[in-house]
C-alpha cells in the first residue's frame, strides 16, 4: 500500500514516498517526510525567541532564515544549528541556510511555511509575497501599517488558501481563553464598556548624526517599501522599546498598534463570537511629538463605538491612571504596579481584566468559575506556534484567523486617524471604508517606495 506524505498531498506529487523513522536520525517521533519545513524571516530578538519554541517539537524544522543584517542572520543560524545539533546523536547540525533577501527564501520549493518577525512595515508585503509563493505564514503583530495593507493581506491569504496565524499568542493560553469565555457566557452580566490599555509610545530620538551603513547591513532592503531615509543610530539600531522601528511612522503607527495588539486581539476574539464586528465610530484626542525622530501618536484617549452603542475605550496607560472610576488591579507585571497592557470588560455584575501576565476578576471568585459543556467555548490551542504547524499539516485554520487580525488592527488605525485629524471618524464595516470625510479616507492608503507594491 502506498502512503502519501503531507508534502505530496500539498503539491500533488505522485512519487513513491520514503518514510524514514525519525529515531533513525536521532530526533523525535515525526517522520522527516511529514515534518513542516520552516523559514524564519526576520532574525532579531523576537524572531529568535519565537523560533526557539518551534525547536521543541519534531513536527517541524527550520531549514532557512533571513535578515538583511548579516550579524543577526549568522547569530540565528548558530543558535538553531546548536539546538538541532544537541538533539542529534552526532551533536552536529549544519542544515540551515542563511539569506539576506526574503525573496530567495520564498523561491525555495522545499519550504512549507514562514514565520515573519520583521519590523512592522514588512509584515504585510512579505505575507502577500509568501501567499503568492504558496507558503503558509505566521505573521507577527501588529498587522499592516495602513488599512489598505490589512485588507490586502486578508485578500491574498484567502485567495491563495494559505494557513495564516496572527502572532497574538495570548490566544494560546488557557487563562486568557477562559477569561474571554467568562465574558461570552454572561458571568459578568451584560457587557457595558470595554477598556483597552497599552503603553505610551516613546518620544525623542535623533536623525543625526548621519552614519555610514554598517558592513553587512543591506539597509536599502531593510527600508524596502518605506521612504528613503539617511542611516542613523536611533532609526534602527537602538535596542529595547526605544528602537525607532517601534516609533517612526514610516515603519509603524506606534504602540497604539504594537502593544495594543495584545488586548485588542482579546476583545476581537470576544466580539467575533458575540455577534459583533468592530466599532463604527471613533472620536477622541491624543498627542503627537513636535520634535525628534520618533513621530507616532504617543498618548491617546479615543472612544470607539459599536453599532449597538457599546463603547470600547482605547487609552494609553498613563491616561488610564486618570480614570479613577475604572478598575485598577495589580496585574503583576514585574516592577509595574498599575495597569500596563490589558483588555478590561466591564459588566453589570462584575469585570474581567486580561493582561499579558495574568487575569484579574471582580468578584475574585469569577476566576474559578467553570465553563460548562453546553456553553460557548473557544478554540483550544496549547501552543501558538505548534498549533499553527499542525494546522499547516492538516490544512485548516488555526486559532489566530486573518479576518480577526484585520478587524483588531483596523481599530488601531482608525484610532490613529481620529487623533491625527482631530475629527470623528465613521467606519462602514460592510464597504470597509471611512465615510463622510474625504481627507480621512485618503489616510487609508500609504505610499510605497518603488519598486515595492502590494500587488
Amino acid at each position: 500500500m502506498r502512503t502519501l506524505t503531507r508534502r505530496q498531498v500539498l503539491t500533488g506529487a505522485a512519487v513513491a514516498p520514503l518514510v524514514v523513522p525519525a529515531r533513525a536520525l536521532g530526533r523525535g517521533a515525526t517522520p522527516p517526510s511529514d515534518r513542516v519545513t520552516l523559514a524564519l524571516i526576520g532574525s532579531g530578538g523576537r524572531g529568535v525567541g519565537e523560533g526557539r519554541l518551534y525547536t521543541k517539537s519534531t513536527e517541524c524544522e527550520f531549514v532557512a532564515l533571513c535578515d538583511p543584517r548579516e550579524d543577526r542572520r549568522l547569530n540565528a543560524k548558530a543558535v538553531f544549528e546548536k539546538i538541532y545539533g544537541e538533539q542529534k546523536r552526532s551533536g552536529v547540525y549544519q542544515g540551515i541556510q542563511a539569506y539576506a533577501d526574503f525573496r530567495d527564501v520564498l523561491r525555495r520549493k522545499d519550504i512549507d511555511a514562514v514565520h515573519i518577525a520583521t519590523p512592522d512595515h514588512w509584515h504585510v508585503p512579505i505575507t502577500i509575497a509568501a501567499a503568492k509563493a504558496g507558503k503558509d505564514m505566521h505573521t507577527e503583530k501588529p498587522l499592516g501599517v495602513s488599512i489598505e495593507q490589512d485588507l490586502a493581506a486578508r485578500k491574498a491569504v484567502r485567495a491563495r488558501r494559505r494557513v495564516f496565524q496572527y502572532g497574538a499568542e495570548r490566544r494560546s493560553t488557557a487563562e486568557a481563553r477562559h477569561a474571554v469565555e467568562l465574558v461570552l457566557n454572561g458571568r459578568i452580566g451584560e457587557v457595558r464598556k470595554i477598556w483597552v490599555v497599552a503603553p505610551c509610545s516613546e518620544i525623542g530620538g535623533s536623525p543625526t548624526p548621519v552614519l555610514p551603513v554598517p558592513k553587512g547591513f543591506d539597509y536599502d532592503l531593510w527600508l524596502g517599501p518605506a521612504l528613503e531615509a539617511p542611516f542613523c543610530h536611533d532609526r534602527c539600531l537602538v535596542s529595547g522599546q526605544r528602537n525607532g522601528i517601534f516609533h517612526i511612522y514610516d515603519y509603524c503607527i506606534g504602540f497604539i498598534a504594537g502593544w495594543a495588539a495584545h488586548p485588542l486581539d482579546q476583545v476581537q476574539w470576544w466580539a467575533d463570537n458575540a455577534g459583533l464586528t468592530m466599532p463604527v465610530k471613533y472620536e477622541g484626542k491624543g498627542k503627537l511629538p513636535t520634535s525628534g525622530l520618533f513621530n507616532c501618536v504617543y498618548e491617546w484617549d479615543v472612544q470607539c463605538t459599536y453599532s449597538n452603542g457599546l463603547v470600547l475605550h482605547m487609552v494609553d496607560n498613563e491616561t488610564y491612571k486618570k480614570y479613577t472610576d475604572a478598575p485598577h488591579p495589580d496585574l503583576a507585571r514585574p516592577g509595574v504596579h498599575f495597569v500596563h497592557n490589558a483588555a478590561i470588560f466591564i459588566g453589570s455584575k462584575g469585570w474581567v481584566a486580561i493582561a499579558y501576565e495574568k487575569v484579574a476578576t471582580e468578584p475574585a471568585s469569577l476566576a474559578a468559575s467553570e465553563i460548562g459543556p453546553n456553553e460557548k467555548r473557544l478554540m483550544q490551542s496549547e501552543s501558538h506556534q505548534l498549533s499553527w504547524v499542525r494546522a499547516v499539516r492538516e490544512r485548516r485554520d488555526p486559532v489566530g484567523l486573518v479576518e480577526s487580525a484585520v478587524r483588531s488592527d483596523l481599530v488601531s488605525h482608525l484610532c490613529d486617524i481620529a487623533v491625527r485629524t482631530g475629527r470623528t471618524i465613521h467606519w462602514d464595516p460592510v464597504k470597509e471604508t471611512i465615510t463622510g470625510d474625504d481627507a480621512a479616507r485618503k489616510m487609508i492608503y500609504r505610499p510605497m517606495r518603488k519598486p515595492w507594491t502590494l500587488s
